[in-house]
């Protein structure tokens, strides 16, 4: 089989759609190496992938993110083929919610979310974009994985598809994802300076994030007196003004330890030293956060909504992301309890087992093998 895959948002590094798309295309090169795999992704001029994947073959468009759009609007509008982009290719793989307008290839498409209909967290253009192309996408390919079964009851209850063609694949947690060692972790605290204590979040300072809430929690917290710090690693994305104000409004902006954008390679070792990790985000069609946290050992508090619970299951505590106070309520019931930590930890650890990108890889091979199997004429 000759393979492509879009490559776009690893290569231009876009949060988890990157990791995303990064990670399956190692694994998929590692589990099938009889195959022939290539990437694509536009404005190559200041992009380049990571190794290993930078030992594969690209196809690339010259055109930044707007005008490459603007063509794959224009070519799903008009029916316009698009096929001589993609030369010897026999499936393409859309992994940046974007999908080429091909006629004579079959083609796989990822659906990772409905934030642009269900949250306030795009631009207006690019919720505008979706919104009319979505549906277009969906339809024209040949098969659909959502990331998640709360992804997969989002689309079907927005969009009429064939559900025949919807697979639920989950993503899956690196190894390097695990329990640091006690000289990783100091390092990481030295490197950082870091305190010994402390509640960690991590991910984009954006509303969807809802880091706003946990900033007035954290308030409630110090005014009972609890001395514990706050760590949030991300860097600052969509409409983060309130987040700022927010914190300098509770008079926590010499308390709260703001990391910006943290080293990949050193994700475990933070993962590791926290005493509990937070994710109070509003809406998820994953929550790869909760995964490596749970991989490392942390043990974890997340919002109640969308994807998160299928990720967590029973091994987290789950909250009502819209409720400080019970946030409040569970960080103290963690950070007071050992032996609940204790609990958490090995059950994360356990969960996280379950999820690989291996399982992700073998699931999607077994997809493109049927959808190319249906092109061959009987």
């Amino acid at each position: 089989m000759n393979i492509c895959l879009d490559l776009s948002a690893g290569v231009h590094h876009r949060a988890g759609i990157g990791r995303f798309s990064q990670e399956l295309i190692n694994a998929l090169v590692t589990l099938d190496p009889t195959s022939n795999y290539s990437v694509f992704f536009n404005r190559p001029q200041d992009a380049r992938p990571d190794p290993p994947t930078d030992r594969l073959p690209t196809l690339t468009v010259p055109w930044d993110d707007k005008p490459w759009r603007l063509r794959v609007l224009l070519s799903q509008m008009t029916g316009r083929s698009q096929d001589h982009l993609f030369p010897g290719i026999d499936l393409f793989h859309g992994m940046d919610h974007l999908l080429p307008r091909l006629a004579r290839m079959p083609s796989v498409f990822t659906l990772y979310d409905l934030t642009y209909l269900l949250t306030d967290t795009h631009t207006t253009l690019n919720r505008l974009f979706l919104t009319l192309m979505m549906p277009r996408f969906l339809r024209n390919a040949d098969a659909i994985i959502a990331i998640s079964e709360s992804t997969r009851r989002d689309m079907l209850h927005h969009y009429q598809v064939d559900q025949t063609k919807v697979r639920v694949i989950y993503g899956g947690v690196t190894p390097r994802f695990r329990t640091s060692l006690p000289d990783e972790i100091a390092q990481v605290r030295r490197g950082h300076n870091l305190p010994e204590h402390f509640i960690l979040s991590v991910g984009t300072i954006e509303p969807r994030k809802n880091l706003v809430r946990l900033l007035e929690a954290y308030r409630s917290l110090r005014d009972r007196g609890n001395q514990v710090s706050l760590v949030i690693a991300g860097r600052k994305g969509w409409r983060c003004e309130h987040f700022f104000r927010r914190l300098q409004e509770l008079g926590l902006t010499d308390e709260v330890i703001l990391l910006g954008p943290f080293p990949d390679a050193e994700l475990p070792a933070l993962y590791s030293a926290a005493d509990v990790f937070v994710f109070p985000s509003l809406y998820e069609g994953f929550g790869l956060p909760v995964l490596e946290a749970m991989a490392c050992g942390a043990p974890v508090i997340a919002s109640n909504t969308s994807a998160i619970p299928e990720i967590a299951a029973d091994t987290g505590i789950l909250f009502d992301p819209y409720d400080t106070r019970g946030l409040t309520e569970a960080i103290v019931r963690v950070l007071d309890n050992a032996e609940l930590r204790a609990e958490m930890r090995a059950d994360g650890l356990e969960r996280a087992r379950r999820f690989t990108w291996q399982k992700t890889a073998e699931a999607t091979l077994d997809l493109y093998r049927s959808v190319l199997q249906r092109q061959i004429p009987t």
